[in-house]
């Protein structure tokens, strides 16, 4: 670092104020006079105390960027045997053997991913589809991401802000008698509804937004942080809590939110108001997920 000295006769280094655990090695000064004028060189390295009053130098300079970078591994797949550690029997079951592979699964929602696994599909999503835009001419779009959880309750409602339901509600079933999600109506009866398990994606009616099972068959990972009180403390303009925690953290800090209630679940989860956790490091065979992004707005010439 080179100093330039004004009208004074001598330069007095110092400590920068604001840096904590840090100082300045200073190298030689010298006295020169006048405007612009070098003074000297000085060598500046951070120096980090480790709260003892021992210090370790760490020169930064000459270091590739890659060592800077935050690096998790996720593994890709679901965790095929999600299934049988939720319900153990179910391992004789044929589905468990298939779902994850066969055809014939295709339109049912993937379940036996962790929340870091989702949001590193998030990512991965994200660079795909900017390097197609790339690819085409085009500009880049905001980021694929799971939902916040006040984004996706306002989904949910499909417009309705008042309905307990997707599908409006009071009621769990239409006119006809016929369930409109798919849930455990009532004690060792998953049947009932039409599903043993998860099912078709396309099986029940989409809310007011076109949204499909916003209620019911799978339970849905948002990016906020579970805490009992989080409404209390947080802003009315900005009622998400979100936090990532750490692997040596305590493991109430890995809780995150989960909505919309699933088949193993009874009718009280799928109001659009319930909310309840699952840990992020854990993988369910009834949690699935959706990606979102943040609204563009629209162009004059777009077609409504």
């Amino acid at each position: 670092v080179r100093l330039a000295a004004s009208k004074s006769n001598r330069f007095k280094p110092s400590k920068s104020p604001d840096d904590k655990g840090r100082d300045f090695i200073n190298g030689y000064q010298s006295t020169s006079v006048g405007d612009n004028k070098t003074l000297g060189h000085y060598d500046v390295k951070d120096q980090i105390s480790d709260g003892s009053g021992n210090y370790s130098t760490r020169e930064q300079k000459d270091k590739d960027r890659s060592v800077f970078i935050v690096k998790d591994i996720i593994n890709v797949y679901p965790d095929t045997l999600a299934w049988v550690h939720d319900f153990t029997y179910s391992f004789n079951e044929p589905m468990t053997n298939m779902y994850f592979w066969h055809p014939a699964y295709d339109e049912y929602p993937v379940v036996g991913l962790s929340w870091k696994q989702c949001r590193a599909f998030c990512i991965w999503r994200t660079q795909l589809f900017n390097n197609w835009l790339l690819a085409n001419g085009q500009l880049y779009v905001n980021d694929f991401r799971l939902p916040t959880e006040s984004e996706w309750e306002y989904a949910a409602r499909g417009g309705n802000s008042l309905s307990p339901f997707p599908w409006g509600g009071p009621y769990i079933r239409n006119a006809l008698g016929c369930f409109l999600g798919n849930f455990k109506p009532m004690r060792g009866s998953y049947i009932d509804d039409g599903g043993f398990h998860t099912v078709k994606i396309l099986s029940y009616n989409p809310n007011d937004y076109g949204l499909y099972c916003m209620a019911g068959n799978a339970a849905e990972w948002t990016s906020n942080a579970f805490d009992e009180s989080a409404y209390d403390f947080s802003h009315d303009l900005n009622p998400d809590f979100v936090y990532e925690a750490q692997e040596n953290e305590a493991t109430v800090l890995k809780r995150k939110v989960i909505r919309g209630g699933s088949w193993k679940d009874v009718g009280y989860y799928l109001q659009t108001s319930t909310r309840t956790y699952e840990y992020q490091d854990t993988a369910k065979c009834y949690v699935g997920f959706r990606c979102v992004q943040t609204y563009l707005g629209r162009a004059k010439g777009d077609d409504i």
